[in-house]
């Protein structure tokens, strides 16, 4: 047969063959991509049902400041939440003091970092809370932060009972917040006292007679008895009498002369508003002194610490022309006259004597 120049030479099958690969290679290759698929797809839902944790290691926040540690949590991809703020003398006030996760943790990008930040620590000077009551105690521990750790009670007699006679730390010492503070009260005293005899005696004489003995002078009240009257500030009569036997904090009342040309005096009865200055230093506790000089003397309304800003509420009773002097770390600062007495007000003119008859 006499091939054409124009006709393609057919290729057997036998001649295809020879250029495909064998079965067993095709077989392999179908089985690498099909486990292929099989791990790929096993991950991909894997990682869609359990996140990728240990991603990143948490820095280190302790000691920093609260808004530098929030700042590189962010850049970290972190975010962060103040869960507790304490007190503390290590770490200045907000500075980061406890980190949840600990440093070096790893956890994944978006993690919550929980921090404890410091409060710092305020100074102040300790109240002197001697002879006050313990709730007035209470009142002064809770304003400055500090803690009743311990109270202690014993016999007394110059405190009455429930009331301050020693404290730990001392008084004016300088303290900081939380510091605890352990408190002495005063259960009463056993001693009994013989009233001394006052009668006779001037008001100044009656309190130095009443120091000497340890006896709390109660209330003074002025008498007008007329032109016969002992002179005015004698003592006239006393309750409990002269000689009696009571506690040591029983008060004595006394009743006192108030002259033979005077009828008695005009009592006022003040509702007393005194604010503390508040241009002093902030957050420093000021001695505060109240005083009142009335017809009965000189005597203290409030003698204590108080803060600046501070309001003082008092109900006073005076007696006569009285005054109210304020005075913050003994300086006076205001006066102020509650009342006075018109001159002359309570003197008595002398009667008319029986006229004489003519003699005739």
């Amino acid at each position: 047969m006499i091939a054409h120049s124009g006709d393609r030479p057919r290729r057997t099958r036998a001649a295809w063959r020879s250029y495909l690969p064998p079965r067993d290679w095709m077989f392999t290759l179908a089985v690498a991509i099909f486990v292929g698929i099989v791990v790929w797809f096993g991950r991909s839902v894997h990682d869609f049902f359990v996140p990728t944790t240990a991603t990143l290691a948490v820095p280190t926040f302790v000691g920093q400041t609260l808004g530098d540690a929030t700042s590189e949590a962010y850049h970290a991809g972190l975010h962060t939440q103040v869960v507790a703020r304490q007190i503390s003398d290590r770490y200045p006030r907000d500075t980061v003091m406890d980190q949840q996760p600990p440093p070096g943790a790893r956890v994944r990008e978006g993690r919550q970092i929980s921090f404890i930040v410091s409060t710092g620590v305020q100074i102040s000077s300790m109240p002197d809370m001697r002879y006050q009551s313990l709730r007035e105690a209470g009142l002064d521990l809770s304003r400055l932060h500090l803690q009743l750790s311990a109270t202690k009670y014993v016999q007394s007699d110059e405190v009455p009972p429930n009331h301050i006679v020693d404290q730990d730390p001392p008084p004016l010492s300088n303290v900081r917040e939380g510091t605890a503070v352990t408190l002495t009260v005063s259960k009463g005293g056993t001693a009994q006292t013989v009233v001394p005899n006052f009668v006779g005696e001037t008001i100044d004489m009656a309190r130095d007679d009443a120091a000497r003995s340890k006896i709390h002078l109660g209330q003074l009240v002025w008498m007008p008895l007329g032109p016969s009257a002992p002179p005015h500030g004698t003592i006239v009569r006393q309750t409990p009498n002269a000689g009696s036997k009571i506690d040591a904090f029983t008060p004595v009342s006394l009743e006192v002369s108030a002259g033979p040309n005077e009828s008695g005096y005009v009592l006022r009865q003040v509702h007393l508003l005194a604010s503390v200055p508040a241009d002093q230093s902030a957050d420093t506790p000021l001695r505060v002194r109240l005083t009142v000089t009335d017809a009965t003397g000189k005597w203290n309304l409030y003698d204590a610490f108080a803060q600046p800003g501070q309001k003082l509420d008092f109900n006073v009773s005076t007696l006569g022309t009285s005054l109210v002097d304020f005075f913050v770390n003994d300086a006076l600062v205001a006066e102020t006259r509650l009342g006075a007495e018109p001159p002359n007000a309570y003197q008595h003119r002398a009667s008319p004597g029986p006229r004489a008859t003519p003699a005739r």
